[in-house]
């Protein structure tokens, strides 16, 4: 009967629980909406006999009252539960995870590359895994040239396909130059900073990766002027207003003149010490005029158009910086190490 249906559903009233809010919607639903018990009660109660309508009204209305009382109850029981913080542990320190500092490398990286984007250059990136077109052969690298020696390089033969083209790991990111002039034409004013591989011993003083930041220049009328006035201007910001550069000549497949570039020492200001070797200058990059057949491997007529390029290792530039003695120290991960420079960040 409609009576006793009612009456158990009075009884279960009681015993309902909801753990969030996702449960008691789904009571909610159950019970109270317009396909719920209690919608499905108030129909068959039109089909109830005159005479017990009265008594069975008055059951569904406390039976919906019940339900209604129960449902608020329920909530909040939650929002108080949410408001309820007596598990903090209000003796705990506020920054309870010690914060991290950036890498040595990837602070000065930035440092460089904010100077030059202060000087008009965006930043270009390419493949660490490179084919042997854009690594040697359109950077003007001679077929016998000893950087093509297993010696320096890591070739990658992973299929048969790849060891016809030569699969390599870039030795330097001049293949991102290589590509910036292969797809777009002069003006052409872009930094390629990025991680390198050569096949070297791992040492204080080497590694088989390190990471570079190179820089390309093209357009009509540029000369060695304007490398040498970036030249000096990037010194002074990143080691301070009083250093001075020379340029030595030097050799470069795809630069012509060629020059590699020191700063007066800022250990001893030019004086002489033991890391300058008592020279008072520290090599710190190589540059030059790009060479026209490096312009016209990559599509741009050296006749209009003339440019720059130059590159700097940036473990030799934090070394600089921070005087670190040990390459290895990079990329050990070790934390004490790398606590050193949360003041630098």
């Amino acid at each position: 009967m409609l009576i006793d249906k009612i009456q158990a559903l009075l009884s279960e009233v009681g015993g309902l629980q909801a753990t969030d809010e996702k449960a008691l919607e789904a009571l909610r639903i159950k019970y109270l909406s317009k396909k719920g018990v209690v919608n499905d009660l108030m129909g068959e109660f039109r089909n109830v006999a005159p005479e017990q309508k009265r008594e069975i009204g008055m059951k569904l209305n406390e039976l919906k009252s019940a339900l209604q009382d129960k449902l608020t109850e329920l909530r909040q029981s939650l929002a108080t539960k949410e408001d309820d913080h007596s598990d903090l542990d209000l003796t705990r320190t506020p920054y309870p995870i010690t914060l991290g500092t950036r890498h040595p490398l990837s602070i000065v990286k930035n440092e460089i590359i904010d100077i030059f984007h202060r000087l008009g250059f965006s930043i270009a990136d390419g493949p660490e895994i490179e084919d042997d077109l854009h690594v040697f052969t359109a950077m003007n690298f001679a077929e016998d040239h000893p950087a093509r020696d297993m010696q320096d390089t890591f070739f990658i033969e992973a299929n048969q396909e790849d060891v016809k083209k030569n699969i390599v790991l870039r030795t330097h990111t001049s293949s991102v130059q290589a590509r910036a002039m292969e797809h777009s034409q002069p003006p052409i004013r872009i930094i390629c900073p990025g991680r390198v591989y050569r096949n070297e011993a791992i040492s204080y003083r080497a590694h088989a990766f390190f990471h570079q930041v190179e820089a390309l220049y093209i357009d009509k009328n540029v000369s060695f002027t304007d490398l040498k006035q970036v030249l000096l201007l990037f010194a002074k910001e990143m080691f301070g207003e009083d250093t001075q550069i020379r340029l030595r000549p030097s050799y470069f497949p795809f630069t012509e003149p060629s020059a590699e570039m020191d700063i007066s020492c800022n250990i001893c200001g030019g004086k002489g010490c033991p890391f300058c070797k008592g020279t008072g200058w520290v090599e710190i990059l190589g540059c030059g005029m790009v060479d026209p057949n490096v312009l016209e491997a990559n599509g741009i007529d050296s006749k209009v158009y003339s440019g720059y390029a130059l590159g700097m290792g940036i473990e030799r530039i934090t070394n600089l910086k921070y005087r670190v003695n040990d390459l290895r120290l990079f990329s050990e991960n070790d934390t004490r190490f790398l606590k050193e420079f949360e003041a630098a960040n």
